[in-house]
């Protein structure tokens, strides 16, 4: 194992956390909290003294590049370092006294869970709410893909990171160097951002609520400024620009680069992206019309608030702008199911992934066929692409460990005493990083009641779905450490 450069990995994301603190700071002298100051500063110096230290004992090195094994032992590593690093301001200011709790909302941020356990939010200086906002951020994209976009300064070839640690089956790289992939990924994700607050600073909102929300939309991830979410703003304006981005973040970020460079055909052969939009536009109409004749008067009302919350839980963003436990059951079931589902590969939604539930799906077809006809000859196309049997094998183990995990979770959950709703769409949420789920976690309850250990497994939970299962189960296999 390379202990040295992955020191030196470890080096570089306590820097990166220490600088993505800088903002808050600027926030918190804009809002006059600058009591709050000290509390960024502190954690700050020391993961820069320690972050100095890791970077003098891994000067000396022989081999620059990361083998598998130290790519999976790496990812897992950092992530835990950044939600560590990250929980310090929350728990030294104590706004989050509990450690068990900053550590559980600083690991729901950097995964885009948005799962809090912040009963009072407008409470909280909004220097810390900004941070909040960051996370989500720093972790939308991938803390591991921005770091790979600044390795060949360090003279690290980070491509098997990239592999552990990106979402979806396969990893697609739309440059001929993984670094360049990485960085056109981030300016794709920096150019929605900017746009999205733009349209939400037009709509009304200030420019903190802005650049706020439409961090937490790009990235997928939920956390917002205000107790009510979105619902706060009572905007109709605001819900459709929240919606579209929501929806839009759920998308392969690589078919934006196809699309900026004119490659039109490329999108237009997607399966993935119209199965996608299928979904939200079928569970759209279901939701719609079930509002429509139970609990709402209006086709636009229905319209607005069944497609934001549709949008919100296909792609894991986890953002309300109402109460869907006061829905009728049809249109409450068709949010649980979507909590499964996530969004497309490439995006910075969490969930099983539209790619893998088709490829189940047309597998599960051909093996009808097959036992009809026998000696018949089948293959799985995805864009006009044949899908190797490896693939479609590694996909049905992810979805059989998604559901182990998932119910061996709830189980764990069920010895607190909760009901069963709640034990099980915890579960589910937290694996699928959709963050609000059901009965007592619902879009107006939060996850501050569960017990101190259930805490710490749903924290697994949300990094283990937000690394896609494999990387950290791979952690528990004697196979990963024998030499």
């Amino acid at each position: 194992m390379n202990s040295k450069l992955i020191l030196k990995v470890i080096a570089m994301v306590l820097i990166i956390i220490s600088m993505a603190e800088i903002p808050s700071i600027g926030w918190a002298i804009w809002f006059g909290e600058t009591d709050m100051i000290p509390f960024f500063v502190m954690p700050q110096t020391v993961s820069l003294i320690l972050a100095g230290i890791l970077l003098l004992l891994s000067r000396k090195r022989k081999q620059q590049n990361l083998s598998i094994k130290d790519g999976f032992i790496t990812v897992a590593v950092l992530w835990l370092v950044a939600a560590v690093s990250g929980s310090m301001p929350y728990f030294i200011s104590g706004v989050i006294p509990a450690y068990t709790d900053a550590f559980f909302e600083t690991m729901s941020g950097f995964t885009g869970c948005g799962a809090t356990i912040l009963v009072d939010i407008e409470a909280l200086p909004k220097c810390m709410l900004f941070w909040r906002a960051m996370t989500h951020y720093m972790g939308g994209m991938g803390i591991v893909v921005f770091m790979v976009a600044i390795f060949p300064l360090m003279g690290i070839g980070g491509m098997k990171m990239v592999k552990t640690e990106t979402t979806g089956p396969t990893m697609q790289k739309i440059m001929p160097k993984i670094a360049q992939t990485a960085k056109i990924l981030w300016c794709i994700y920096f150019g929605l951002t900017l746009i999205e607050t733009v349209l939400l600073s037009a709509a009304g909102l200030s420019l903190y609520d802005a650049l706020s929300h439409s961090m937490s939309t790009i990235a997928t991830g939920g956390f917002s400024t205000r107790n009510a979410s979105v619902a706060s703003f009572n905007s109709v304006y605001v819900d459709a620009i929240v919606t579209a981005f929501m929806f839009l973040s759920g998308i392969n970020f690589a078919l934006y680069f196809s699309l900026i460079f004119g490659k039109v055909s490329v999108i237009r052969q997607n399966t993935e992206l119209k199965v996608y939009t299928g979904i939200f536009l079928i569970c759209t109409a279901i939701v719609v019309f079930d509002l429509l004749g139970n609990r709402v008067d209006s086709l636009g009302e229905a319209l607005r608030f069944g497609s934001f919350e549709v949008a919100a839980t296909l792609s894991t963003t986890g953002f309300a702008n109402c109460d869907y436990m006061n829905w009728p059951m049809l249109s409450q079931m068709v949010i649980f199911l979507l909590m499964f589902s996530g969004g497309c590969a490439g995006s910075t939604a969490g969930g099983m992934k539209v790619i893998r539930m088709l490829i189940i799906v047309k597998q599960s077809v051909i093996e009808m066929k097959r036992m009809l006809r026998p000696r018949g000859i089948y293959m799985i196309k995805d864009s006009d692409m044949i899908v190797r049997k490896n693939t479609v094998l590694s996909i049905a183990g992810f979805v059989a460990l998604y559901i182990i995990l998932t119910i061996i979770t709830s189980l764990v959950t069920a010895t607190g005493g909760y009901d069963l709703l709640t034990c099980f769409s915890c579960s589910a949420s937290t694996i699928g990083n959709v963050g609000p789920g059901f009965s007592m976690i619902g879009p107006a309850g939060n996850y501050s009641f569960f017990a101190d250990y259930v805490k710490w497994l749903l924290s697994f939970n949300m990094l283990t779905g937000r690394l896609e299962i494999y990387p950290v189960m791979i952690l528990f296999t004697h196979h990963l450490w024998r030499r």
